[in-house]
C-alpha cells in the first residue's frame, strides 16, 4: 500500500507540474505585444554597458 500511495503522488504532482508548465507557455503568449517586443526586454541595449564607478566614501 505504501508503493501505491508513493507513487500515486508522484503522479499528481507530475501533472500538476505539467499544468503549471502550460498555464506559464500561456502567460508568456500574452506578456508578448503586437509588435513582437517582450516588455520585459524593452530599453535594454545589448553590447557594452557604460562603466559604473562606485565612489567608496
Amino acid at each position: 500500500m505504501d508503493k501505491r500511495q508513493r507513487e500515486r503522488a508522484r503522479r499528481q504532482k507530475q501533472q500538476q507540474k505539467e499544468q503549471r508548465r502550460v498555464e506559464r507557455a500561456a502567460e508568456r503568449q500574452k506578456r508578448v505585444r503586437e509588435d513582437g517586443k517582450d516588455p520585459d526586454l524593452e530599453g535594454m541595449v545589448p553590447g557594452p554597458q557604460p562603466d559604473q564607478t562606485v565612489e567608496l566614501s
